[in-house]
């Protein structure tokens, strides 16, 4: 009896592997059948890929929102987001008036090198014209990245030389920044704004925390707002840089895959001193897993507004066509055990979830957020109440201030026109602002967006978007806030992506609450890991 018990055991597991082997066999015979049928009798020509690509999408999205496909033609664009570089030329671009113009370049790259500088209108391309043609961002990317170190000839039009200047420029390997901004706000207190968790964040958030204690960092702001997430593996190295110990960081477990423990296991740069992290309803992910990790173990403050809510894990799967899926393998965990996904059974209900977060009033008033105290955990330390099953609620509520947003600046901002604007004036004015102000201190204290500024500024805009009718009364509802977009963009082209923050950062209501819970010393009463 024993033997046959055993027999039986020994075969249904192979049994079992056979029916779901013969299942999936049966399920790909019939899907290429009804495409052949299709191919064959359909009334009119089909497109074989695109009904295959539909197919695969309609697919994913009965397993979750995460679950993605990504084609062939997008793979590259979205893998060098997660590896923090692509192969290109080196230059940040706008398509203004049909025509490709330099924003910037990017420090150390092939065009910074060879002297190509901001403002200048890339107008060839390998001997083809790509001005006024009806030039797309696609369309830049396809011509201008490539192969490492393969060349392209480009043609440009710079203010002041009559004629075409020619470059011919090797392609090289281009970082994408995951740290936007990084300086001191006060003698004491630093700040670092991260827009992604790339392969080469934690390398540039040692750098930058390097740098900001050496300027002398006794407290530190860390930007999460805005940041849509990325890596796993980031975010756990991230965080090891502000946990001490072997503490648990995050755990993830699925179907198909075991529980795995990520936890601290190194001597962080942040394991003491301030810690303060910005969030908002677009933080989400990586940026969860960061911050959920950083309020369990009571290591540091979350102020702003609850985050999106987002606690699963995909894995990209590269296709043999150069097309990519991302599927979603399992559900992560913060240290408390706390889940932070937020409910996705019926998917428009998701995907209209922030927009119902804000009609319900949430984005203004803490308390209309209500959690059941089924979803109620306890900080690891200190014992504060913490909520999971819709993402990270911070421990200082700061409210979405809304009241300098009208139409007309919405229209300004969707419409590029302060962008567009803001290339112009520099091309026009670039000596001579450079001249009055040597360096981003000087500029961020004397210039102002004057009336004569502001004059120039609505003159192009109506010259460019005659539809756009002015609007008096909501442009002075709206008008410091026009004024730090004008200034910030121009901060940005004439420095850096930093010091336009600089600007931004007077107007970031969380930045300034955290501000004052440094100065006013009320840190100390969370009673923290310091």
């Amino acid at each position: 009896m024993k033997i046959f018990n055993f027999i039986i055991a020994l075969i249904s597991p192979i049994v079992l592997f056979s029916q779901v082997q013969s299942e999936q066999i049966g399920t790909t015979i019939k899907f290429e059948e009804v495409l052949n049928h299709i191919q064959q009798l359909y009334v009119d020509p089909v497109n074989a890929k695109k009904l295959t690509e539909t197919a695969i999408v309609a697919m994913l999205e009965e397993l979750d929102p995460h679950s993605t496909y990504i084609a062939a033609e997008d793979a590259d664009d979205a893998q060098s987001q997660i590896n923090g570089s692509f192969v290109g030329i080196g230059i940040r671009f706008q398509i203004v008036k049909d025509t490709l113009m330099v924003i910037s370049t990017i420090p150390g790259g092939p065009s910074e090198k060879l002297g190509v500088l901001a403002g200048d209108q890339i107008v060839m391309v390998d001997g083809l014209n790509i001005a006024g043609i009806g030039l797309k961002n696609n369309d830049v990317r396809s011509k201008l990245m490539g192969v490492l170190g393969s060349k392209v000839i480009i043609g440009i039009l710079r203010d002041g030389i009559d004629e075409p200047l020619k470059f011919t420029i090797l392609r090289d390997k281009i970082p994408i920044y995951s740290v936007d901004a990084s300086y001191m706000i006060t003698s004491e207190i630093g700040y670092i704004k991260l827009n992604s968790f790339s392969r080469t964040t934690v390398e540039e958030v040692q750098k930058s925390l390097k740098e900001l204690k050496a300027m002398g960092m006794k407290q530190l702001i860390f930007d999460l707002q805005g940041n849509g997430g990325g890596l796993l593996d980031a975010a756990h190295r991230l965080v090891d840089e502000f946990l001490s110990g072997d503490k648990l960081i995050v755990y993830s477990e699925g179907r198909a895959q075991p529980r795995s423990n990520l936890r601290a296991s190194k001597k962080g740069l942040w394991e003491e001193g301030g810690l303060i992290v910005l969030t908002d309803e677009y933080a989400a992910s990586a940026s969860e897993i960061f911050s959920g990790a950083i309020q369990d173990w009571d290591r540091g403050l979350i102020v702003g507004r609850r985050t999106f809510g987002k606690g699963l894990v995909q894995r990209p799967i590269s296709l043999s066509d150069g097309s990519e899926i991302r599927i979603t393998i399992a559900r992560y965990y913060t240290p408390t055990g706390r889940f932070i996904q937020k409910p996705y059974e019926d998917t428009k209900e998701y995907r209209n979830d922030l927009t119902q977060r804000y009609l319900n009033g949430e984005f203004q008033n803490a308390d209309s957020i209500k959690f059941p105290d089924s979803l109620k955990y306890v900080t690891l330390k200190t014992k504060r109440a913490v909520y999971g099953g819709g993402g990270i609620m911070p421990d200082v509520f700061v409210a979405l201030d809304t009241t300098d947003i009208t139409d007309y600046f919405g229209n300004l901002v969707r419409g590029g026109h302060i962008n567009n604007y803001v290339i112009s004036y520099i091309n026009k004015n670039r000596a001579n602002l450079k001249s009055s102000y040597p360096n981003f201190a000087a500029f961020k204290s004397k210039f102002t967006c004057d009336e004569v500024f502001m004059t120039d500024f609505f003159n192009y805009v109506e010259k460019e978007a005659p539809k756009l009718i002015f609007n008096e009364k909501e442009y002075q509802i709206s008008k410091k806030m026009i004024q730090m977009r004008l200034k910030a963009n121009i901060a940005q082209d004439l420095w850096s992506s930093s010091d336009s923050y600089q600007v931004f950062n007077d107007f970031n209501e969380s930045l300034q609450k955290a501000v004052q819970i440094y100065t006013t010393k009320s840190y100390a009463g969370f009673n923290l890991d310091k």
